[in-house]
């Protein structure tokens, strides 16, 4: 499979200038965890991601006038619609992130998320024998 039976085609979009809060509220709306940032100053597509919000939060930083500009990933790594979820995947756990934003021909063609990826992997057949027991004791252990 490729990125692109994966990506979530249609992508939030946020402005430099909204604020964490506003991101937050409209990733909460769409149930996503990342929004992509179009700034026509900037050299291509950003992205926020709830872990910007969240990491923002921690260090005492108001949400209501932290701009999303301020909180960009600062080395952004895009995908292309022919990548193999397999080189999806190895590129965000090698990067510590868990989005890609999919580029294809310059223009922004969807974002993929490891969820996207394991969702993938799942409904393509994959299946986990792991019995009962144990996935109720890891759950519990993790808790």
């Amino acid at each position: 499979m490729q990125v692109r039976d994966g990506m979530s085609r249609v992508v939030l979009t946020v402005g430099p200038g909204h604020t964490l809060r506003d991101a937050a509220r409209l990733m909460t709306e769409r149930r996503v965890g990342a929004a992509v940032v179009r700034d026509p100053d900037s050299g291509g597509p950003s992205i926020v991601t709830e872990r910007d919000v969240l990491t923002s939060l921690g260090v005492g930083q108001d949400p209501d006038v932290e701009r999303v500009a301020d909180h960009l990933t600062s080395e952004v790594v895009y995908a292309a619609p022919n990548w193999s979820l397999e080189e999806a995947a190895a590129t965000m756990v090698r990067g510590g992130f868990r989005h890609l934003i999919v580029v294809d021909g310059g223009e922004v063609a969807g974002l993929i998320s490891m969820r996207d990826v394991v969702r993938c992997w799942t409904d393509d057949g994959s299946s986990c024998d792991v019995p009962e027991g144990a996935r109720f004791a890891r759950s519990v252990a993790g808790a």
